[in-house]
């Protein structure tokens, strides 16, 4: 079951993630949080903006959907966050709740992994010389 799947412009929350996979059944609940870090490739990071294709939520759901069809799988919540992001920041979060700790590890980094992979949200760092570059752009 999707319980949660969002794309938003405003700051994440994992406990209402982790809330929306509450099941009597499971066992296990894995939950990720993809973290603004202060540095990529050796070079300082000031701040990131993510840039979402309007189908994005669309996207999002797909995936989280295709994840939540695993007879292991009782609920997923994942969101993504748009705008400008402060290192600290949260920008990705990913819960799901399964009977067994190992599926629900697994499970939830398949999750991350085809969100990342599929989703059409754009990323420009800002980096602490000034410069800047945009990630993950066709």
């Amino acid at each position: 079951m999707v319980t949660l799947v969002d794309v938003v412009d405003e700051a994440l929350d994992l406990a209402a993630h982790e809330a929306a996979v509450a099941d009597p059944r499971a066992g296990a609940v894995v939950s990720f949080q993809g973290v603004v870090r202060d540095h990529d490739h050796g070079r300082g990071v000031t701040l990131l903006e993510y840039e979402g294709h309007p189908t994005a939520a669309t996207i999002l759901r797909e995936v989280a959907e295709e994840i939540a069809a695993d007879p292991a799988v009782y609920a997923v919540a994942v969101s993504h966050r748009v705008g400008t992001l402060k290192i600290g920041d949260v920008a990705l979060v990913a819960s799901v709740s399964t009977a067994h700790r190992a599926a629900a590890f697994e499970v939830c980094a398949r999750l991350v992994d085809e969100a990342k992979a599929r989703l059409p949200i754009w990323k420009r760092q800002v980096f602490l010389d000034g410069t800047e570059e945009w990630v993950n752009c066709p």
